[in-house]
């Protein structure tokens, strides 16, 4: 049976990913494991649609615990995109939102941002940068490439992070091409953002286990047991986390 076009287009992205990410991806798992050992959190931001990718990463069964979701409800798709569309690109945004985190030196935030071009996931890797943490990005470099910066620096999230992370996606994020049409369907940065974000995860377990220490993850809250297993595992990292 021949594959649906968004399916073989999703399939050849994650390919690409697996092809082209590793070294990239076991220096990011490295700098979160060094950080979470130490007794640190990871902190996780987007805005937009890419929001969806940094709550993959939060209270996820099958997740790690010790996350940070660093979330504003003005800059996401739950606001309407006249207006979080426009809050995207307005400086000084950032700094406000990190005002509000406990963040501390050599500690990791991950900037989720496709295009990597407005100023809050440009500045809020700036910020993060200025007070000592390690920043990586999560964007689109070939689209990031391809269009002008918005931020005032005139830099992209790939210019200022200090690890990028490519999601492999292409420009305008849409991947799917029809004969007769000039437009194109079906977004894939989400879901290779969930992807590298799971990936990225299952590394870290994995540092922790060949340490002989025991990874910090969440159980589903729908088996027997979850839910005690949970809530043993906040209790070190409530006072640092906000939303728990």
């Amino acid at each position: 049976m021949e594959r649906h076009p968004y399916t073989a287009a999703v399939l050849g992205l994650l390919a690409r990913i697996e092809e082209t990410q590793g070294p990239v991806i076991e220096q990011a798992v490295e700098a979160i494991f060094r950080s979470l050992k130490g007794g640190g959190i990871l902190h996780v931001f987007g805005s937009g649609h890419s929001v969806s990718v940094a709550q993959e990463a939060f209270h996820r069964a099958g997740g790690l615990v010790p996350v940070n979701l660093i979330h504003e409800v003005m800059l996401s798709p739950l606001t309407p995109p006249a207006i979080s569309g426009r809050m995207e690109r307005v400086s000084g945004v950032a700094a406000i939102l990190l005002d509000r985190h406990d963040l501390r030196p050599g500690e990791v935030l991950i900037v989720v941002s496709n295009s990597g071009i407005n100023a809050v996931p440009v500045e809020m890797a700036l910020e993060a940068k200025r007070r000592g943490l390690f920043v990586v990005a999560l964007t689109s470099l070939t689209h990031s490439r391809a269009v002008p910066a918005r931020h005032a620096s005139g830099k992209r999230l790939f210019e200022v992070a200090d690890l990028c992370l490519d999601n492999c996606g292409g420009e305008g994020d849409a991947a799917v091409a029809y004969a007769g049409w000039e437009g194109k369907v079906g977004p894939t940065s989400v879901v290779a953002g969930a992807f590298l974000m799971n990936r990225l995860f299952s590394g870290v377990v994995e540092r922790f286990l060949s340490e002989g220490l025991s990874p910090p993850v969440y159980m589903s809250a729908n088996l027997p047991g979850g839910d005690e297993h949970n809530r043993r595992l906040e209790e070190r990292y409530r006072g640092r986390i906000p939303l728990l």
